[in-house]
């Protein structure tokens, strides 16, 4: 495995490790107000970037790519601002990070996907 998929696939660790401590943060103190911040965490931290990392893995020349790298940052991003986000959005502070990070979110599919139609099967 190349170090792309591997920093993938490191980061989904710790992005799932940081949804789990937050899910039983949630699950002791009885307030499940942040679950959809903790739940875009899950998905979009472990999943997605698991998805991800398991494609680069299979297919070494997208990984070996410029917008590989340039992708991995888009998806750490999404990440880091959308749990947050979300989290702002609920308790009523404010909207734009929640809503920055899904334009960003989908950017980051769109870059998913023109890296997949470059790296057709041969």
């Amino acid at each position: 495995m190349t170090a792309l998929p591997r920093l993938f696939f490191a980061t989904a660790a710790i992005f799932a490790l940081t949804g789990m401590a937050w899910g039983i943060h949630m699950s002791a103190s009885g307030d499940h107000t942040l679950a959809p911040a903790h739940g875009h965490l899950n998905l979009l931290g472990f999943v997605m970037m698991s998805v991800f990392g398991t494609y680069y893995a299979l297919t070494p020349k997208a990984a070996a790519a410029g917008l590989a790298k340039i992708h991995y940052g888009m998806s750490v991003v999404t990440v880091v601002t959308m749990a947050p986000g979300i989290a702002l959005a609920i308790n009523g502070v404010d909207e734009i990070l929640a809503k920055a990070s899904s334009v960003l979110a989908i950017l980051t599919m769109l870059v998913f996907l023109v890296t997949i139609l470059r790296n057709r099967a041969d």
